[in-house]
């Protein structure tokens, strides 16, 4: 599906009451590319009209991230543009305007019930097993009556007048025409009692004023669709293209929950996730490209993205996958690159690194094995301090305890002769498996043994790799630690 450049217009507006949630990263991630693959603008706004939930903060963390994954706006809060403000509280005689232009054409009403006469009406209708929603009792009031209750002080709220009956038919990109009926729809409130618009009233009316062509967001929404329809026909004005994404499950088929694991993009990156590798699973949760392709740059991305890869199916939230996007991109690093973002995790940890030149050389026998950056604290642990371990450990397969120690002790009587400014990966290999070749000596009786006093683990990198990243001194004084 093709739009026409500059016309193409989207918007992520999210709320300032957190951490950004996975699957909204989602939903602005698809409106970004959307945007930039037919050259379009891309528009922050933040709906912050729920007070009680914002947290102080939200917004600069909330910016803050999106950079970090790469998205870029057009016009914000920040950037500016034609149409600010771009932060809902500072619209309020927007809304205040267009609410009393709906109540004056009778296409909404001031509901003056009480809280206590609400709770009430729903008790009532859930003991007969009714759906619970407003009984439109205020609904017959005059414009007049309306007017003067209004004047004398009397507290309400600002309801849409939702037709009684009928069938709306509203469009979806990914799923085509739905059908509503109008009888199950409740008349929901627009404006409350505050002042302050709801989601679904602000919503709609800046989507309209800024020119949104385009709304991206989760089928959650699906059953306020038909009422967000009916109120764009209320003002008269035409909708954008709306695009319902699919949900994100996790793999037991459940909706994403804190308690089954993060759920925040925050935690990811805290964790020791990489922007790239973010962005590219998170953009094939939901979109299947043309080709068997399965790593792409962001750039790719804006290229690429198309509204007809999108399917209606959820998706499923796989963290193997998350971890093998990571993994790939975090071995695409050099290891200048991957040594600084490692570092701040083992100075964290206590770990202290003497040069850079050591710090890369200890993060290169880490690198291949690395899922999340936060993993080198795990995997590089015995090379700053050994860890104790079992004395059999150093036996390889059924040798005894003494031929080990004798292996050993030969071993660490050749590595001494070897000097400093030699002590690398390729000169100790070339040189000890010459030796071992030239004394008709088994690989393994040797190698396992010097493996294991290098590094005290059953599971480790080769000797030679850890030898030359501890050194010539720690090396041997590990070897002494496991003749002793």
């Amino acid at each position: 599906m093709c739009f026409g450049k500059n016309k193409v217009r989207l918007r992520f507006a999210p709320s300032p009451t957190g951490f950004l949630h996975i699957g909204n990263l989602r939903s602005a991630l698809f409106g970004y590319l959307l945007t930039k693959s037919q050259g379009g603008k891309f528009i922050l706004r933040i709906e912050d009209t729920d007070q009680k939930r914002e947290v102080t903060g939200a917004v600069d963390s909330l910016m803050s991230i999106l950079s970090w994954v790469g998205i870029e706006f057009d016009e914000g809060p920040k950037q500016g543009g034609s149409y600010a403000p771009y932060i809902q509280s500072e619209r309020s005689k927007i809304y205040q305007k267009l609410s009393t232009q709906l109540l004056n054409a009778g296409k909404a009403y001031r509901c003056f019930c009480t809280e206590e006469r609400l709770t009430t009406m729903r008790a009532e209708q859930e003991a007969n097993k009714k759906a619970p929603r407003y009984d439109r009792l205020c609904r017959n009031l005059s414009l007049a009556e309306s007017n003067r209750r209004a004047q004398t002080g009397e507290a309400f709220v600002v309801r849409q007048a939702i037709p009684f009956d009928g069938e709306l038919v509203v469009h979806d990109e990914l799923r085509g025409d739905i059908k509503f009926k109008l009888s199950d729809l409740d008349d929901h409130v627009l404006i409350k009692s505050n002042g302050i618009p709801t989601y679904q009233f602000a919503n709609i009316v800046d989507d309209h004023l800024m020119k949104i062509s385009h709304v991206t967001r989760g089928d959650e929404w699906l059953p306020s669709f038909p009422k967000n329809i009916l109120l764009y026909q209320a003002f008269g004005w035409t909708p954008p293209k709306f695009i319902h994404l699919p949900l994100i499950l996790n793999k037991t088929g459940g909706k994403l929950s804190k308690r089954q694991g993060d759920v925040y993009v925050e935690d990811y990156r805290t964790k020791g996730y990489l922007p790239e590798a973010i962005v590219n699973f998170c953009a094939l949760l939901g979109w299947h490209p043309k080709s068997e392709q399965e790593f792409f740059s962001l750039k790719e991305l804006k290229k690429d993205f198309s509204i007809t890869g999108l399917g209606a199916s959820p998706a499923v939230f796989d963290i193997e996958k998350l971890d093998y996007f990571n993994s790939h991109y975090l071995r695409q690093k050099t290891l200048a690159e991957l040594s600084n973002l490692c570092q701040p995790f083992l100075i964290q940890a206590g770990y202290k690194i003497s040069t850079q030149a050591q710090l890369e050389k200890f993060i290169s026998l880490a690198q291949e094995r690395m899922k999340k950056i936060s993993d080198v604290v795990e995997l590089t642990s015995f090379l700053f301090a050994l860890a104790p371990y079992e004395a059999n450990l150093l036996c390889w397969k059924t040798q005894a305890l003494e031929t080990a120690k004798n292996n050993l002790r030969e071993l660490r009587d050749e590595l001494q002769n070897i000097s400093v400014s030699l002590w690398t990966k390729e000169y100790l290999e070339k040189n000890v498996l010459a030796w071992l070749k030239a004394g008709e000596r088994k690989n393994g009786d040797y190698l396992w043994p010097l493996r294991v006093a290098l590094s005290g683990l059953k599971n480790s990198p080769g000797p030679f790799e850890i030898a030359d990243a501890l050194g010539q001194e720690e090396s041997l004084k590990r070897l002494e630690k496991a003749l002793k």
